[in-house]
């Protein structure tokens, strides 16, 4: 299409291009962002800092030439994978920048990955060359070695005298664009430069083997010089499909390298009709096939993230897959968390409802403007959606649907909190709520001894979210060591008795009990044996020391931990015919086990976690002889797509800090998932720390 737009209202999906900027933090990702803006947004002046800036996904707006482009900026840092996984799922195509600087190292070796599971394609920016030991043939020897042959310069670049970066020289066009008086002026050059050499014909025969005509490598080797608007089709058609990612040298300072990004966006990235929709099911769980980007079709719509604000409410971005919303429409909101089964986390309960869009704002550069409508294949935001959530679904109210959830990290580092005072106390619920809404990679449970623990991602996200809780919500909280639910058990058998016998005047309390306490297998829990003869302890007394028995199990013994895998028999005993009672039998019951809980027969268990770790395979001897100091029972290991995957049971006293610690291993490519699987005896000298300190 040739026409420019006016406004970024558009009346075709074909009119839009959705793009996630994906990068290390660190490597100029965020300063692109603004370069793209200034651009091409008359009078933007750049951002405020924000501290949660790198922290969230961040949406902005501009028009150029005939399609408008919403720009999405991902955090690179590896605790808020989250968001990156939500922009990948609202974008169509991705910016991946690098460093060449800093190299690629494991952290965007994963970012690639991601991009990668989603089929995204990809344009490499290639930012830092002004650094004194950067280097642009090592750098894209570097990148072609991690991402695949198919990563082809389509620039290369043009240094001042200073040794900055000028410019660059269009592999194709053999134009040079020189950046260097404030704005792009284009002058041609010859094929005989030695990196347009070096670089143009891997170039050239990459997008032949792309290419529908099958004589053109004839014709190339037979030195036949290609038309470059035919070679420039074949790299747009070849750049869409994600079968070529080209590489073009940037500056994030300067702005060097903007415009051919730009185009690049415009001509090679895919419309959101031509890039495939998410999978979706209808509310009883049946597969539904989702229409095509069609603005004339049934709404089906996803919210990629949202905020929420004390006094504002809830702001939802939203990407709209199919059909038109407009303001006024009454939509029905599903929210499914798949993640969150099984799990003891009621700040993602599973939910629906109907309710009313009562606006529509779309981004203009990075202001937010009120809309009218929006049609598939847009990025929207929609302020005050009271129930909706991060990855729930809108759809039309006569068809309701739920479009997948893209996959999210276990957060798998714990935090400990509590209420500072009794004020807070009184928000503290309501607060994390929010959290949860807004983050999906939250999760709240209640630890050991009715603790509240808040799953993070890791140090970064922890500390995000304290800060939230002050800063936003004005509670201010604790932080507790991690309490681990450890158990006491028998190890040997003991018998004793449990005496109650009191007399005050009147009807006094007598019971007695003798009873045999035997260790069971790990997991058996706990059985009472009833081998009472004669009528020592009468039939309505036996439950009654059963109960007794079980609330003492219940409350810990050696170090008010509950007891288990125990079998206790009760095989003797002495009421008194007036005196005896229930209650007296249930104290009885107590005292018998407190008495038969010697130190040499009784000990703790802790619980030990199934760990499976997946590293780099340069990272697989740190990792398992780490594990091996965390007293980790190594079960073995395997190597998958150039990667080490590690089993070992883990106590789950040494695992608080993994996150954090694992990412230090391996150099922040790290990942791991924990499940529980069963109590072990804790070893001795670390039984003896915990009865001190309890």
């Amino acid at each position: 299409m040739s026409s420019k737009l006016s406004s970024t209202q558009v009346s075709s999906p074909d009119e839009v291009r959705n793009v996630v900027l994906i990068g290390n933090a660190g490597s100029g990702k965020t300063s692109l962002f603004e370069q793209l803006l200034k651009a091409r947004v008359t009078g933007y002046r750049g951002e405020k800092d924000d501290p949660e800036r790198a922290a969230q996904l961040y949406l902005a707006s501009f028009i150029n030439e005939s399609v408008v482009v919403n720009l999405l900026d991902a955090p690179g840092h590896p605790d808020f994978v989250g968001e990156l996984r939500a922009g990948i799922r609202a974008a169509d195509a991705a910016i991946f920048v690098v460093s060449a600087a800093d190299g690629i190292d494991g952290m965007a070796q994963a970012l690639w990955d991601e991009c990668e599971n989603a089929r995204l394609p990809r344009i490499i920016a290639l930012t830092k060359l002004d650094a004194g030991h950067a280097d642009f043939d090592s750098s894209v020897s570097a990148a072609q070695e991690a991402f695949g042959s198919m990563v082809l310069p389509t620039h290369v670049p043009t240094l001042a005298a200073s040794g900055e970066i000028a410019g660059n020289i269009g592999l194709i066009s053999l134009e040079e664009h020189d950046y260097s008086a404030g704005s792009m002026q284009t002058m041609p050059v010859t094929a005989e430069d030695s990196q347009v050499e070096m670089y143009r014909g891997p170039l050239i025969e990459g997008l032949i083997q792309e290419a529908e005509d099958d004589s053109l490598m004839d014709r190339y080797l037979e030195g036949e010089e290609l038309d470059a608007n035919y070679l420039l089709d074949d790299l747009m058609k070849a750049v869409a499909t994600a079968n070529l990612y080209p590489l073009l040298p940037v500056s994030s300072a300067t702005g060097v390298g903007v415009e051919e990004l730009l185009a690049l966006i415009e001509h090679g990235f895919p419309t959101p009709s031509s890039h495939p929709n998410p999978e979706a099911d209808t509310l009883s769980g049946d597969p539904l096939q989702l229409p095509e980007t069609d603005p004339a079709g049934p709404l089906v719509a996803q919210v990629i993230r949202t905020t929420t604000d004390p006094f504002a409410g809830r702001l939802s971005m939203v990407r709209i897959f199919s059909g038109t919303l407009k303001v006024d429409d009454v939509v029905h909101v599903s929210g499914r968390h798949p993640e969150s089964a099984g799990k003891d986390d009621a700040a993602h309960a599973d939910h629906d409802s109907d309710e009313r869009i009562g606006g529509l704002q779309g981004a203009v550069g990075a202001e937010l403007k009120p809309r009218p409508s929006a049609i598939a294949g847009e990025i929207v935001l929609i302020p005050k959606l009271n129930s909706a959530e991060t990855g729930d679904t809108l759809s039309a109210k006569e068809r309701p649907s739920v479009v997948s959830r893209w996959s999210l990290p276990d957060p798998l580092l714990p935090l400990a909190v509590r209420a500072a005072t009794r004020n807070d106390e009184d928000k503290f619920s309501g607060a994390l709520q929010r959290l949860a809404v807004e983050d999906s990679t939250v999760r709240v449970d209640r630890g050991g001894g009715d603790q509240l623990v808040i799953w993070t991602t890791g140090q970064a996200h922890a500390d995000l979210l304290l800060n939230r809780l002050t800063d936003r919500y004005g509670v201010k909280v604790e932080q507790e060591e991690i309490r681990i639910p450890l158990r006491e058990t028998f190890i040997g058998k003991a018998v004793a008795e449990g005496r109650h016998v009191k007399q005050s005047g009147g009807h006094g309390q007598y019971a007695k009990c003798n009873i045999e306490v035997e260790p069971m297998p790990r997991g058996e829990g706990f059985e009472f044996v009833d081998k009472v003869v004669g009528g020592s302890v009468p039939r309505q007394f036996i439950p009654s020391v059963e109960k007794g028995v079980r609330a003492q199990l219940e409350k810990g013994v050696i170090a008010g931990y509950p007891m288990v895998d125990v079998r206790v028999t009760l095989y003797d005993g002495k009421a008194h015919s007036v005196d005896s009672s229930d209650m007296a039998f249930q104290l009885a019951g107590q005292l018998a086990i407190k008495e038969a809980a010697k130190p040499t027969v009784t000990a703790l268990l802790e619980p030990v976690d199934l760990v499976t770790v997946t590293v780099g395979e340069e990272y697989l001897g740190p990792v398992m002889t780490d594990l091996s100091g965390r007293r980790g029972q190594l079960l073995g290991s395997d190597s998958v797509n150039r990667k080490a995957v590690i089993r070992a049971l883990v106590p789950q006293l040494e695992l608080s800090r993994y996150a954090i610690d694992l990412r230090g291993i391996a150099h922040g490519s790290g990942t791991f998932t924990r499940e529980f699987h069963g109590y072990e005896l804790l070893p001795a000298h670390l039984m003896d720390k915990f009865l001190t300190k309890n």
